[in-house]
Formats: structure tokens, sequence, C-alpha cells
């Protein structure tokens, strides 16, 4: 057996890891974890109540649920429901006495407090559904049977909570196993060229001309164009990879009548389709999108099934199938006309099917959603795979089975996937394709090296750690700033500022007056729940003062300058929104002001970001904090500003902290000397 097949039995190995982990989770999360704390990890809505009831153009029955009593504070809490996921409804028993008798109202009103202590009173109904669309406070899902739709519109107190999601493992292992077993053939063919056993072969023609790309993008597109096997886009932030990607899929479509375009995410999907729609190619997107507007919709495969002439023509049969179903009488034989009409309804959809692949030039999805029915036995010349840094190698080969020829785009030195079993984790499931194909065939990538989104000292710090010193800043945003002479990036520590107030303060025989707050970090109970309040409030006095007292009010909102606040911790960042949110003195500008973990900013850029780094103990333990990749994705959403605040006696023991905070400190001591300089006089 050689080392491609190897390798793919050891991923093989890994997945089971993964899998029997996050299965265990799942179990311990249905059995033993109170249902106020899923709720707080995003993992449950209680109560909801169900609306409306209808069937999808798949012929499916969906329900709509609603949070029940939906507050504002509620959006703090980052749910984790989207398209295809799997869930699980269950429901409670009311318990409470009131005089001697059980009272549902006083349970209701009580739940929301009580939630934790009412785990024992948990019944989940013995079906799953799937998300089909998620948002703030809604839901719809697809049910098994009427019979289930019932059940759930008589139930009073009624819970939704992600269910463990076989699905997708499976897409996984069947993957694997196929990439395993292939001999002879293209699958084979591409196992052996990523694991280096083979060279990637490319085509020779004369390079194409795109004056409106920049050298690098140019070079990319062209090695795309080039590529028989295979190709890597390597994207740094703000180097304009998703341009680069579009006009590469938009000139192989000038070769090519179909692609397939993939991507870990929905809102990765989504976001690639709008811009080749943009572009004016013809896109059907498999599955619902992330962000639901009518240009996503427009070009979604159920709407589009919807909208084909032929639609009503099939949902009248099926109407009339289950209207059949519904009054036939015992000792009714209806089976024939049945079948009669399953097999005029099955050749619609064929046809309607057919019609909608036949028009598209691009076919969407994610990775997972590559094995959906719908594209059973559909073979595509080139796979393009969007934030390929972020999807399983396992996910990967999904879609690769599809495909001659692969196209990855991407940056390996921003978000990894998320793999949850530490042991998997260590021993490389956490190992993208795309990193691996870096590494063994070095002349398959094409790094973009011009950043056209911050102020250079802001970049060139993540340039030199990340990328050997390669990516340069376009002349348009090399010296952008909010203010004139200012520094682009500071560093903000709490018990460094405080240090020095007290020690003005002694100096004036103040010593009675001196200040006492802890920066220390504290601990919440949940996962990474990390949480450093004192820090959170210089943040949010810092950027009081810097909009009000240095950039102005008016300036600020005139000009539509904007903030992110990220922390990679999740219960720091809900503190923080929750303050903006409640605080009368950020009520004219709170609107554009965001707060999100690091993995919500992803994709983003803000004029002005502040990160809230919070670790700060006397171990000098900093966590996930040590996934560098994160603090580059952190680092590089800023423009024009960059405030980093954290506690240095903590952060410093690590290599790259130390190297920023003497980075920044060099930026800051250049700078003075630049504004001590003398001036020269007018006359």
């Amino acid at each position: 057996m050689d080392s491609s097949t190897l390798y793919i039995q050891h991923l093989l190995q890994l997945l089971q890891m993964e899998y029997d982990s996050e299965k265990e989770s799942f179990r311990i999360q249905s059995e033993k974890m109170g249902v106020k704390r899923k709720i707080r990890r995003g993992i449950c809505w209680f109560p909801v109540v169900t609306t409306r009831s209808y069937y999808n153009s798949l012929n499916q029955l969906v329900v709509e649920i609603v949070k029940k009593d939906h507050h504002e504070t509620d959006d703090d809490i980052e749910h984790l429901f989207e398209y295809g996921k799997p869930v699980q409804f269950f429901s409670t028993t009311p318990t409470i006495s009131v005089q001697g008798a059980t009272s549902e109202k006083r349970f209701q009103e009580e739940s929301s407090n009580n939630i934790d202590e009412q785990t024992a009173q948990i019944k989940y109904f013995p079906f799953s559904s799937t998300v089909s669309f998620a948002e703030e406070g809604r839901m719809v899902v697809t049910i098994p049977s009427s019979q289930a739709l019932i059940d759930l519109q008589s139930t009073p107190l009624l819970g939704v909570q992600l269910y463990f999601d076989e699905t997708s493992y499976k897409s996984m292992f069947h993957a694997l196993d196929d990439v395993l077993k292939a001999k002879d053939n293209r699958l084979a063919d591409l196992r052996d060229i990523f694991a280096g056993l083979h060279q990637p072969q490319k085509y020779s023609f004369s390079a194409l001309s795109f004056p409106w790309l920049n050298k690098t993008q140019e070079q990319a597109v062209n090695e795309v164009l080039w590529a028989k096997d295979v190709e890597v886009i390597h994207g740094p932030p703000g180097t304009g990879k998703t341009t680069t990607l579009v006009e590469a899929i938009y000139e192989t479509l000038h070769r090519e009548t179909q692609v397939l375009v993939c991507a870990q995410s929905n809102m990765a999907v989504d976001w690639i389709s709008e811009k080749l729609v943009d572009h004016g190619v013809l896109v059907l997107r498999i599955g619902n999108p992330s962000r639901v507007n009518d240009k996503m919709l427009s070009f979604t495969y159920e709407r589009k099934f919807e909208s084909h002439p032929d639609y009503p023509e099939l949902w009248s049969i099926r109407k009339t199938i289950r209207q059949i179903k519904e009054n036939r009488k015992k000792g009714d034989s209806v089976h024939q006309k049945i079948a009669r009409l399953r097999d005029r309804a099955t050749e619609i959809e064929v046809a309607i099917n057919a019609s909608l692949f036949n028009e598209a030039r691009v076919i969407a999805c994610t990775l997972v959603g590559s094995a959906n029915k719908i594209l059973f036995r559909h073979k595509f010349s080139t796979l393009f795979i969007d934030e390929a840094a972020q999807a399983l190698e396992p996910a990967c080969w999904i879609a690769l089975r599809k495909a001659s020829r692969v196209i990855l785009a991407g940056d390996h030195q921003q978000l990894p996937p998320t793999v949850k079993c530490y042991d998997a984790m260590k021993q490389g499931l956490g190992r993208t394709l795309m990193e691996r194909i870096v590494d063994n065939q070095p002349k398959a990538v094409s790094l973009l090296k011009v950043q056209y989104r911050m102020n250079d000292a802001i970049m060139k710090f993540s340039s030199d750690w990340f990328y050997h010193g390669e990516v340069q800043s376009d002349e348009s945003v090399k010296y952008r700033s909010v203010l004139d002479w200012e520094n682009p990036i500071q560093w903000v520590d709490g018990k460094e500022i405080l240090h020095e107030v007290n020690t003005e303060l002694e100096k004036k025989g103040l010593s009675d007056e001196r200040m006492e707050i802890d920066f220390t970090e504290q601990f919440v109970g949940e996962n990474h729940g990390r949480i450093n309040k004192a820090e959170a409030e210089l943040v949010l006095s810092t950027l009081q003062r810097y909009i009000i007292d240095k950039i102005g009010l008016a300036r600020f909102l005139e000009e539509r300058l904007d903030v992110g606040i990220i922390s990679p911790y999740k219960v720091q960042t809900q503190y923080l929104r929750q303050q903006i949110r409640k605080r009368e003195e950020f009520r004219a500008f709170r609107h554009v002001v965001s707060v999100n973990t690091v993995d919500g900013f992803q994709g983003q850029e803000r004029d002005i970001i502040m990160i809230s780094l919070v670790r700060s103990n006397e171990n000098a333990q900093i966590g996930f904090l040590s996934d560098l990749r994160r603090m580059n994705v952190a680092m590089t959403r800023a423009r024009m500003k960059l405030f980093v605040f954290g506690d240095k006696t903590t952060l410093q023991h690590h290599t790259f902290y130390r190297r920023l905070i003497q980075y920044i400190e060099e930026i800051k001591a250049g700078d003075n000397k630049r504004s001590e300089a003398p001036r020269l006089s007018s006359n």
C-alpha cells in the first residue's frame, strides 16, 4: 500500500475519532446539560411555538417555529442553527404545584428562570428534523409526517435543539472509502498528486492579459487556466482573493460549459455566488442561502424550481395524491391511480431538473451539499473550492469525486477548520487539503501579494510573520488613517495605565486617591468562558474618547466611519454588546459599532478595530490565543486604526505577542521622534 492510501487510511481513523467524540458530546448535552446552558451555547431555543406549516417545492412538509417572547437581548447569543443541520424537538412536563394543583401558567412564567431545574422532565420527540432556514428568533424545519406536526402543535412547552449530524459524517466516510479504493481512475490520480507522488501537469498556451487585475492576480488566473490537475490561489487578507477567484471562474467558463463551486459554509457559498451573479454568470444554488434576500433567493434551486412553468402541474398532482391518501376509505383500491400520478410527477420533476441544470453555468453548494441527491451522477471538469483552508480534507473529497481537476482558494494562515476532538486535531485532522498541497506541490501555489485594505503599519507585522514579508500595500491604502499624524496601531494595557495613574497621584502626594482596578480574567463556566470586565470597560471608555474627543462625533458620522470590536472569547463579546446597547453615551453611534468573535468577523473589515484579548493571570496562560491564525484574522480586519487591549505581562511570554508588542513600541517611538523633530519656519 503506497503512502497516499496510507494517508487516507489515517484520515479515516482520525475522522472516526472526531465522530465518536462529537457523538458522545451530543449525548452528554442531551442527558446531562441543562436547557438554560444549552441556550447560552446557542444550540437550543426554549420555549418556542409553531406557526404556519406547508409543503415546500421539494414536496417536504415544513413548519415554522419562533422563539416565544423573543427579546433583543437574546440576539447576544450566537445561535448555531443553519440550513441542513439536524434538530430534535423536546417538551417539558409542568410539575410546579400551586395550592396543591399543577399550574401550567405558573410553570411557563418560571421556566425561563429555573430551566436547569426542569431537566428531569424533558421528553424528546421520537423523530429528528432538518433546518431549512434560520434567522434570529425564527426557524423553518422539515418534519417527517403530518402526525409529527400534530404532536408539535399540541405541545404547550416546546423546545428545539441541535441534534447529532450523522449525514455529514456519513458523506465524509463514504468519500474517503471511495478515495481509498480508487484505482486507475481520475480520483486515484488526484489522490497521488496531492500526496506529492506525481507532479501536476499544465497546459502550455500564451498568458492572457487582465489589465483590471494586478500582476500577481493576473498570474494566478493564468495559472488556473493552465492547470490540468490542481492549482491553489493563496490570498492573504485584503489581497483580492474573491476578485481573483471570480475572474478565474469566469475565464474557465469560456472553455467549459459548467463548473462546480463549493465552500465549507453556506455563508461562503452565498458570498461567491453573489459575486458571480454580479459578473453576469447564471448560478444554480443548491441549498438555502444563509443571507436571505430577493437577490439570493432568485438563484436558489427551490425558487427556480417553483418558478418553472411546469411546476403548477407538478404541485397540483402532488396535492391530488395527498388528498386521495387522506380521503380514501377502507377497501378503496387507489394504488393504480396513485402510481399513475406519481409516474407523471416524476416525469415532470425530471424535466424541470434537466431544464434548470442545462441553463446554469455554475452549480454552487457546500462541500457536504455536493452529496445532495439532486447532484447524483453529475460530473464536472473543474471544481472550485473557496475558503479551502477552513474545510476538513474529508469534506473536500465529497465534492472531488465529481471533478477532473480542482482549484482551491483561501489562506491557511487565517481561520482553521473546526475540530472538536483534541487527539484527532493533534494527530492531523485539522491539517487541510490546501495545506497539504501547499507543502507537497509548492509549484501549484499562486500567492497574491498586493493588499488593498490596511494602513501599511497594520499590514506589515502580519506580512512579516505569516507571509515571509511578501505581501505589500498598494499605494492607495499605504498611508490611510483616521487622523493625521496618528499612530495606526496601538497597544492598550489596563494594568500599565493604572500603574502610571497611581504613580502620578503619589508624586502629587495624593496616595489616598490611588485607584484599585482588578484586570484579572474571570472564568464563567462555559466553554472558553473567559471574561475580563475591567478590560471591557477600558475598551468602551477608549472607544468613547476616541470618537467623541479625538475624531469628533459629527465628523465620525458624516464620514460614515465604522468600528469593529473583536474578542476571541464569546462571553466577552456578549458583555461588550450588552453594555453598548444599554448605555446612553453610545446611542448616537452604536449602529456603526459591531461586536463579535474572531470567527464572526472572518471576511469583514472596519475602519477602526479594537481587539480585547481578555487573558490576564499570574501563570501566563493564554489558552487558544496561542492559535495565531485567529490573531492574524483579528488584526487584519482594520483599515485605518487598530487598538489591541491586553496584559503585556501575561502575553509577552509567547514569542508572537512579545514581538508584536515590540513592533508597536517601535512604531510609537518612531512617531514620537517625528513629532519632536524641528519644523521649518515659514519665514
